[in-house]
């Protein structure tokens, strides 16, 4: 275990003039203050550092609005970007007067949702294994001002490119629509920028396994390795950092919107999720695909629930236009071993120890620590009450008859049914005390005033289809 002393020895060694404080907020983005290191003792890790807590939106208000960063002397790795030789920690948000952790802090959510699972019984370690793309582009504008509302997005990979005159002249290799999935450079032009980004996050810490091309035309992906709830929610806070950081490096401007471009593929992150008890994995089994019982109930906890754990796992309304029946987005709340149509994929693999579930319709915009606590949440639920989850679909969804079609939930069709439905569906949630209603009614409320914002502003393709009608 990374103890004060050992940070503060590690200071020294590596002559460190800063310790970035980080935290996340409601909405998933990491937040930081920069202490000078000569304010940095052994106090500071056992008594935080106070910080105004009412700035950070869905958090206190301004009559309570102290709080305290505790750090984490697990989290602690240094940052390469800065050029002042600077040392991150992430932190946990106490309150002040009771010390305890404060109930709308994301990390101390996931926290309780550990400890849930081992005070439950059903296992000792929950592994997941997140997988985030992203978007590279070139060059962005936007604006939402009331007379001037539109965007403009441009990469040199856009097949909208195929006629632009570059002053070194148009070399013409650039991927199709839907066709960036695997070709080797020159039509993948960001090779060495996602292995730089591979590199950069291995030095911070993050356990890297591969890079590659998505389907869209500059849609990218990096693979890191699963590791326990906390520490990967953690490791994908580093990841976001590390593609937007290393993408501004190159000049080039990096987005996990999981829907930039109409008529591509939108980015998701599928979540791979297991248990494991006394060091053995609980969801291998004699079932289905070589699943056990507990995993199947898993898997019913997470469909019955799915809509209410959107709101966490799919938290903008820029979500739900990744989310679209009669595409390829995983939209059918539906399980399968052989089909990547369904929500919830049982991945192939060689023995007990890889046994999983990959739950497919998040996207990266969730926040890392409250989408994984919920769907932990909704996958012990469903062991707790033997929700089975019935019948695996191993056909091609997309191509059932309309009848059958009909038959099969989904997912939701936008932000406010999903905040409709977390309000509605929460008490499996709130089991343990992992979240609890405040932490709920205030997460509905700032993510509704996205949803106004959004239903209330004329959009550019609106013009075009009603302007002269």
């Amino acid at each position: 275990m990374t103890t004060a002393n050992d940070i503060l020895k590690q200071i020294k060694e590596n002559d460190v003039k800063f310790v970035d404080l980080r935290f996340t907020d409601p909405k998933g983005k990491l937040q930081h203050v920069t202490m000078d290191v000569s304010c940095v003792d052994e106090d500071m890790f056992a008594d935080g550092v106070m910080f105004d807590g009412s700035s950070i939106a869905g958090w206190k208000a301004i009559n309570e609005s102290d709080m305290v960063l505790m750090p984490d002397p697990a989290t602690v790795h240094m940052d390469p970007f800065f050029a002042q030789s600077t040392m991150v920690v992430f932190c946990d948000i106490l309150d002040p007067i009771s010390g305890e952790a404060y109930n709308r802090d994301p990390r101390g959510t996931a926290k309780k949702a550990e400890a849930y699972l081992k005070s439950s019984g059903i296992g000792d370690t929950v592994f997941v294994g997140p997988e985030p793309e992203f978007f590279v582009f070139d060059d962005v504008k936007y604006k939402a001002d009331p007379y001037n509302t539109g965007f403009k997005l441009d990469s040199s990979e856009l097949p909208s490119n195929d006629d632009t005159d570059y002053d070194t002249g148009n070399l013409g290799h650039r991927p199709r629509v839907k066709g960036g999935y695997f070709p080797v450079p020159p039509v993948d032009s960001c090779q060495d920028m996602r292995s730089e980004m591979l590199t950069v996050l291995a030095e911070m810490g993050v356990v890297v396994e591969k890079q590659h091309h998505e389907v869209a035309a500059a849609q990218h992906e990096l693979g890191v390795k699963f590791d326990t709830l906390v520490r990967n929610a953690d490791k994908i806070q580093i990841y976001k950092y590390v593609v937007h950081q290393v993408a501004n490096a190159y000049g080039k401007t990096a987005t996990f919107m999981p829907k930039p471009i109409f008529g591509d593929n939108g980015s998701g992150m599928h979540v791979h999720q297991s248990i494991w008890k006394d060091g053995k994995p609980t969801f291998a089994g004699d079932e289905y695909a070589g699943l056990s019982e507990s995993c199947l109930y898993y898997i019913g906890g997470i469909i019955k629930h799915a809509k209410a754990i959107n709101a966490f796992t799919n938290p903008t309304t820029n979500s739900y236009k990744r989310l679209v029946p009669g595409y390829e987005a995983p939209v059918l709340l539906a399980y399968s071993a052989r089909n990547r149509s369904a929500s919830c994929r049982i991945p192939f693999g060689t023995g007990p120890k890889s046994k999983r579930v990959e739950v497919r319709f998040p996207d990266p915009l969730a926040n890392p620590y409250l989408g994984f606590a919920a769907m932990l949440m909704a996958g012990l639920d469903g062991i707790k009450n033997k929700i089975h989850p019935g019948k695996a679909m191993d056909k091609d969804l997309y191509d059932l008859p309309p009848k059958e079609l009909k038959k099969i939930p989904t997912v939701c069709g936008s932000l406010r049914e999903a905040l409709e439905n977390l309000d509605k569906d929460r008490k499996f949630l709130t089991a343990g005390g992992v979240f609890d209603d405040d932490q709920i009614d205030a997460y509905i409320e700032l993510k509704m005033a996205e949803v106004m914002r959004f239903e209330m502003t004329p959009h550019p393709v609106e013009f075009d289809m009603y302007y002269s009608a």
